[in-house]
Parts: C-alpha cells; sequence; structure tokens
C-alpha cells in the first residue's frame, strides 16, 4: 500500500529548469503521487515534457529593464501568485517545488502565504537569482553540486546534495557500454546548445571538423541542433566536407543518440551537464559567457577538474582550437575511454530518487485516502534532451 499526495511543481523558461522538474515528476508519479505543473508560455512549449500532468501557466515578471518594466514585472508577479493561490485552494499541495525561472517566484510566494512546506532545487553550481530571493524562506534547498556559490553558509542546515535529475532514458545509458570505436569505425559526434539552440557552435564546429585529418574526417557521423536561422548554412557546410550530418532544432530524442555518441560539443547548461555525467559520455565544452553570473563556467568545473571534459572560454573557441582538442581526444581511443570512465565518476543517477524522498519528507500528512499501488492508472512520461 501507497499513499498519495499532491505536489505542485513550479519552473520556467528554458529546458534547463523544466527537465529536471520533469524527472521529479516522473518519479513522483511512480509513487503514486499527484502533480501539478506551474509554469510560462516558454516552458509549456517545450516538446515532449511533462505528458499527463496537469500544468497551469501563469504570468512571470522578469526582474529587469528599467523602472516601467519593474512595475510591469511587479503587476506580473502579483497576478501569477493570486493564479497560484487560487490552484493550491483546490489542489492543495502537500508541498510545493520550485526549479528556478521567473515562474518560482509567483508560485513560492503563493505557499508562504498558505503555510504549504517549499523546496528549491538549484540546477547549477551558482545559486540562481529567484532562488536567491526565496532562499530564506523554503523549508529545504536541494543542489545538484557539493559547493554552490552565492549560497549563504547560514543555509547549511537546510541544504542537501541531491544532483541533477535526469530522464530513465539517460540512466539507462549509464548501464550500456562505450559505443565500440575500431580504427576504421564511425565516429560519432554530438553537437547541442541546449533547449535555445547556438549559433557560435554552428560557425565553428563545420570549420573546425574541416581542419581534422582526411581519414578521420571520413569517418566523421554528426549530430547537430542548429538555431532555425543558421540550419541550412550550416547543412550546406558539411555537404561541401562530405560529413553525414543529421542536423534539427530540437530533437526529443537526444537521449537516444547520446547513447550511441563517441563525443559531445556542447554549451554548459546544467540538463546537459547532468546527462553527460550520467551517461558518461567525454565532452568539449563551451560555456554561454552571458549566462547570469557566469553560472556556466562553474557547471562545467567539475566535470573538467576530474578529466571527463574540456572546457574552452568562447573566446578562445575558434576552428583551429576545436580541431586541436578533438585530436587529442578523439584519435587516441584510449584518452576517449578514460575521459567517458571519468565523466560517469561525477554522475549522480539516482538524484530524482533522492529529491522525491527529499519533498516527501518535506510534505505534511496525505491529504487523499491511501489507495494500493497496482489499482494506480500512471502514464509514463516521455524525455527530451536539453
Amino acid at each position: 500500500m501507497r499513499v498519495s499526495r499532491h505536489f505542485a511543481l513550479a519552473a520556467g523558461g528554458t529546458g534547463g529548469h523544466m527537465v529536471p522538474a520533469h524527472a521529479l515528476a516522473a518519479e513522483l508519479m511512480r509513487r503514486g503521487h499527484r502533480v501539478a505543473l506551474v509554469t510560462d508560455e516558454r516552458g509549456a512549449r517545450i516538446p515532449g515534457l511533462f505528458d499527463g500532468v496537469q500544468t497551469h501557466i501563469i504570468p512571470a515578471g522578469r526582474l529587469g529593464g528599467g523602472p516601467r518594466e519593474w512595475l510591469q514585472a511587479f503587476r506580473d508577479i502579483r497576478a501569477g501568485t493570486a493564479m497560484a493561490g487560487r490552484l493550491y485552494d483546490t489542489f492543495e499541495p502537500s508541498a510545493v517545488i520550485g526549479f528556478g525561472g521567473y515562474p518560482a517566484l509567483p508560485a513560492l510566494r503563493a505557499a508562504f502565504k498558505r503555510r504549504i512546506p517549499t523546496v528549491i532545487h538549484e540546477q547549477n553550481a551558482v545559486l540562481g537569482r529567484v532562488n536567491r530571493l526565496v532562499a530564506g524562506r523554503v523549508d529545504a534547498i536541494a543542489t545538484a553540486y557539493p559547493d554552490v556559490q552565492r549560497l549563504k553558509p547560514r543555509f547549511d542546515g537546510k541544504t542537501v546534495l541531491v544532483g541533477n535529475p535526469v530522464r530513465d532514458v539517460v540512466r539507462e545509458i549509464r548501464e550500456q557500454p562505450f559505443p565500440d570505436l575500431g580504427p576504421d569505425s564511425i565516429f560519432r559526434v554530438l553537437v547541442t546548445g541546449g533547449s535555445q539552440g547556438a549559433s557560435i557552435l554552428s560557425d565553428v564546429v563545420p570549420d573546425g571538423l574541416a581542419l581534422l585529418p582526411q581519414g578521420f574526417r571520413r569517418r566523421l557521423q554528426v549530430t547537430q541542433q542548429c538555431r532555425p536561422e543558421d540550419i541550412e548554412a550550416v547543412r550546406s557546410k558539411y555537404k561541401v566536407l562530405g560529413i553525414p550530418a543529421d542536423l534539427g532544432t530540437y530533437f526529443t530524442d537526444l537521449p537516444e543518440r547520446l547513447a550511441w555518441s563517441h563525443l559531445v560539443i556542447a554549451r554548459a547548461g546544467a540538463s546537459t551537464i547532468a546527462d553527460i555525467s550520467v551517461a558518461g559520455r567525454p565532452a568539449i565544452l563551451i560555456p554561454l559567457p552571458s549566462a547570469a553570473d557566469d553560472h556556466q563556467t562553474a557547471n562545467a568545473r567539475e566535470l573538467a577538474q576530474v578529466g571527463g571534459a574540456r572546457a574552452i572560454r568562447q573566446e578562445n573557441f575558434t576552428p583551429q582550437e576545436l580541431a586541436k582538442q578533438m585530436q587529442k581526444l578523439a584519435l587516441d581511443p584510449k584518452a576517449l575511454i578514460n575521459a567517458a570512465r571519468r565523466a560517469h565518476s561525477v554522475g549522480r543517477p539516482n538524484a530524482a530518487e533522492e529529491l522525491a524522498d527529499l519533498v516527501e519528507r518535506i510534505g505534511p500528512d496525505p491529504i487523499v485516502e491511501p489507495i494500493p499501488v497496482e489499482k494506480l492508472e500512471l502514464r509514463p512520461l516521455k524525455g527530451a534532451f536539453a
């Protein structure tokens, strides 16, 4: 016998916030709980996430710009708080879990007003803006890294390291052997800029691959995520080079593509790092320099320090530098497999379960009647690598 509780998850904006929330939702639903998602329009548009979960879109004020923008942001936050409050009055969550992003702020404010237990999860190695605003009021703080910058020492007593939840399909890769890599076998490269894409990868990666030795270049097979405005130019470059390339603006099956990839070239977003490390894939990382508080550089540090990835600052990311780093890794199978093992060593595959354990401990007694697990009608959630 298991008991069912209600949990509200609040996240928005990008895959970095939405994917961990999606993974937690899947785990909570497996345990027989009901889940509601509070997000914004951008978060709701990300495909392949939260199937079977009731979704509520609220206004989420962006804290930037000048006085006029601030006034509109405060209005949106107030309206979003009221909408989230009406949801809680009917849904009656045992706890509200915030994953960062602007929709999390009004959702958590509504929980504070109703004295509903709260948890925040920080995906990055730097505490995000919304999480900094609410850290002092929440009941627990879950982190993805052992060292999180801008997290005050006075919160140590309620901080728990859980890792970054990933989808089940990514965890399955962890148990699989590294793809075969013989001297004449196909060498598969996965290039992704996160859920928003990255033009710098479209500009540099094809030109960098063009500088590789011809014999190795003939073995390459590329999967690359591109922005819509870049895709045709990238396609033309690969056609001239004679490199087979599967291009798209978004791949809902990226975990499967990750499974057979030998090398990942990517931004250093939180979900990307989590997927790479849990799966155990070597990587070349190019942190986004405009990321708030330079958090992508901090995200890449752990993986780079153990030897699972090579991090290149964007100003140094040239075709020549990419070709040099690829030859150091890709032309030496032993070095590549060693990097894969080192990436694997810092993966935290049980993050979703540990975060679910935490929110179950935080929440009060169940609000609905006990129901047998075998009678629960749970719908599986489809994953998306971002």
